[in-house]
């Protein structure tokens, strides 16, 4: 297959992926726990919330694993974790290994797209190479359906929207980025400098009237698209609540940037930071703030428990740790 029928079914996918199920329930928020589970049930603490925090994405599907071989497996990782070889693992090593293991898939993503767009791996990607590469079918494409497809999908949009995000990302202003670069502007939640762009798309897929604000039917369409005739869902109901107890902090109806930013990129709050305290209190049992080997493994149940992810493939690379 070409590369350019290639992208184009990506974007068909991505565009057929943008629009859930009616029962789905879509999620804008950037900056989410560290673990879809609570990490207190009914007052009880959830070791899988800390399984999922220490581990990231590779705790999604678990191995039963026997007690000794959970420890044998942990222990190689926490030699990973120890950057200096100090013996110890510091708050900071912690925190640092609990950010890895929660972005891994960015790197991940970006080392992907970087050898897909840039083969040769230069310095930098000119923007004509990427327009080139991911919109050159829209020069042989009727232009209607350029515009918008049936379901109101506009390759021509995701294009506009593409050049001011690729503007943004390009911080030396050559229209060319380099890897660190294009990171920005495939993931621009995880940059500073970009998290005003990303509110703006927001307020652009959600804001259909087009006044610069979101009402509760605009939030509540966003996430549910069932007819009219079909029974919500109760979360529905309860998203209903959340925006007008906490999204709508000024009560006026409406939720204008401050407020959609607020919500989709939540003020600074470090769970990484609160995860590495956490699992120091559990298992420091010398109170000193920090852990040694033997210390994680007698509390390997805090951190892996009797189950653990496919360390096989995380240790394969741990050339990344």
């Amino acid at each position: 297959m070409i590369v350019r029928e290639a992208v184009v079914l990506l974007i068909l996918a991505f565009a057929a992926l943008a629009k859930p199920k009616s029962e789905e329930k879509k999620d804008r928020v950037f900056d989410r726990e560290l673990s879809d589970k609570e990490h207190f049930e009914n007052e009880h603490h959830n070791p899988q919330y800390d399984h999922e925090a220490f581990l990231g994405e590779e705790a999604k599907t678990f191995d039963q694993l026997p007690p000794e071989e959970s420890k044998r497996r942990l222990g190689l990782i926490v030699d990973k974790i120890d950057n200096n070889k100090d013996g110890y693992i510091s708050r900071e090593e912690l925190k640092d290994w609990i950010r890895f293991t929660q972005k891994r898939y960015i790197t991940e993503d970006v080392d992907r797209q970087w050898k897909q767009h840039n083969p040769e791996n230069e310095e930098s990607i000119p923007w004509e190479r990427y327009q080139k590469l991911v919109y050159g079918f829209l020069d042989s494409m009727d232009p209607s359906e350029a515009e918008k497809d049936s379901e109101g999908f506009s390759y021509k949009q995701m294009l506009k929207r593409d050049r001011r995000r690729w503007q943004v990302a390009d911080l030396n202003g050559d229209d060319a980025l380099t890897k660190e670069e294009f990171m920005h502007f495939l993931h621009p939640e995880e940059s500073d400098h970009m998290k005003d762009i990303v509110v703006q798309e927001t307020m652009e897929d959600i804001d259909k009237d087009s006044d610069g604000k979101i009402s509760l039917k605009e939030y509540i369409g966003d996430m549910f698209k069932g007819d009219e005739n079909e029974e919500e869902p109760e979360w529905v109901n309860n998203e209903r609540e959340q925006f007008n107890t906490y999204r709508d902090k000024d009560g006026d109806g409406f939720m204008d940037n401050e407020e959609v930013k607020n919500w989709i990129l939540p003020p600074d709050f470090d769970h990484a930071e609160a995860e590495a305290r956490h699992l120091i209190f559990e298992a420091d049992s010398d109170a000193d703030e920090q852990l040694t080997k033997e210390e994680i493994l007698n509390k390997y149940d805090l951190f892996v428990g009797s189950q653990a992810t496919d360390f096989g493939e995380a240790l394969a690379r741990h050339d990344e740790f």
